[in-house]
Parts: C-alpha cells; structure tokens; sequence
C-alpha cells in the first residue's frame, strides 16, 4: 500500500494523473481476449484440444466487445490499440496454429511447421496493416478473428481432415487474411441504421446453426462468412435500412 501511495505522488509531481476508469475497462476485456489465446495455448500442450479450441470463440466475444466498450465510454487510445493487436496476434494467430499443428500437421513434420507458422506470419501482417491502413468501408482481408476462429472450428466441430487437407485450408485462410478481398464490416451498425427484420433473420439463422448444427455450427457460420467476401456479397450493406445504405453510397462517391 505504501508503494502504492509512492508512485502516486510520483506520477503527480511530473503532472500525470492515473489512468481513467474509461481506459481501463476496455483494456480488461481486451485481457480476457490474451488470456483465452494463452490458456488455449497450455491446453493444448496438454492434449486438450476441443477446450482448447472453444477458448478461441470466447476469445472472438471478448474482441467484440473491448472496442464497443471502449466506444461507449469514449476511452479509445493508442496504448488499446496496441494492446489489442498484440492480445489478436496471441488468441487468432499463435493459439489456432499450435493447435492445428499438433492436431493435424504434426504428421507432416517440417512441412506442418511451416504450414503452422505461415499462418501466425499472415495473422501478424494482417494486424499490422489494419493498424496502419485506415480503409472505410469493408474490411480489406478476411479479419483474423475470423480466420482464427474458422481453422479452429473444424476441432470444435471433430471434422478430421487429411493432412495435406488442412494444409490447404491453413494456407487459403492465411492467403485471404492478406489479400485484399473486401469483407463485411459490421462494427458501425446502430440501432437507427440497420434493418430490424435482417438483424432478426441473421439472428435467428445463428441460433438454428447451434441448434441443429451444435459444435459445427461455427464451422458453418464463418465458413459461409469467408465465402461471402469471395463471392462479393456484403452482410454489412445488406442489414442496413435503404435510405441508410443509400447514404452510405453517396458518402462512398
């Protein structure tokens, strides 16, 4: 406590006041998001890959909210940019290839390292560039939660495939996170933009994918997300209300 009360006096005579409640909270989701990428990580050292791999989507949840937080309490800052990068790179980068590897690209030795790291590299490339190319619109790339999470699903989902199977997968989910495939953007959707009857429609399809798909529902739903930007069909547009998108074209031209 006495240390405690030191640093404060320390930080107030160089004029620095402690760090806001409103910077805070969004930082201690963003840790619930490191601490589910790391204890995926020693759960699959050992051997416990399915928990492991559930970790992953929990991380997912608290990468969405950590920026909604901070939105609301208009507590966004550098420090939580970074902070959130680096907790992405851990959860949807380093934590699904490991488990992969051991899961499926063990078998392939050197090749299913390679194949492991390749997609963590894709993972840290792809952080770097959102952090440093700011693109209105749709995501430019498949976002790596969304890559993390779609290469872990086939564990939650006990599909088994092949080794050069995954592999391709692996590489393919690694390639779109870097390429410049146009992805919904649903961040900026507001209660007066979006249409009520889609949002009840995509939710609906959410639930029934857990209710008649179970653990291969997250298999199913960002697999059909990843075909989405392929095909160029965007979620985003598609919920909002017509004079909403309207809008948001005449600002795109």
């Amino acid at each position: 406590m006495r240390n405690f009360l030191r640093i404060r006096r320390i930080m107030g005579r160089k004029g620095k006041s402690p760090m806001e409640i409103k910077h805070i909270l969004p930082n201690m989701v963003t840790s619930g998001n490191l601490l589910c990428g790391l204890f995926s990580l020693i759960l699959t050292l050992h051997g416990r890959y399915v928990p492991a791999a559930w970790l992953v989507f929990f991380a997912v949840i608290f990468d969405g909210f950590d920026g909604k937080v901070a939105r609301m309490l208009g507590g966004g800052s550098q420090f939580g940019l970074e902070f959130d990068s680096l907790a992405d790179l851990v959860s949807f980068g380093v934590a699904p290839a490991i488990l992969l590897y051991q899961v499926a690209l063990r078998g392939l030795h050197i090749s299913g390292a390679v194949i492991a790291s390749f997609f963590a590299l894709c993972v840290a490339l792809r952080l770097a560039r959102f952090n440093v190319v700011h693109v209105p619109g749709p995501f430019q790339g498949l976002p790596c939660p969304a890559g993390g999470l779609f290469v872990s699903s086939f564990v939650i989902a006990g599909v088994n495939l092949p080794a050069w199977a995954m592999t391709c997968v692996m590489a393919l989910t690694g390639f779109l996170m870097i390429s410049s495939v146009p992805y919904a953007n649903m961040k900026k959707l507001t209660k007066k933009t979006a249409d009520k009857v889609k949002c009840l429609a995509l939710f609906s399809m959410f639930v029934l994918s857990f209710v008649f798909m179970k653990s291969a529902a997250p298999m199913f739903l960002f697999a059909l997300y990843i075909v989405s930007g392929l095909v160029r069909f965007d979620w985003g547009q598609w919920i909002l209300k017509p004079e909403a998108r309207d809008e948001a074209l005449e600002h795109k031209n």
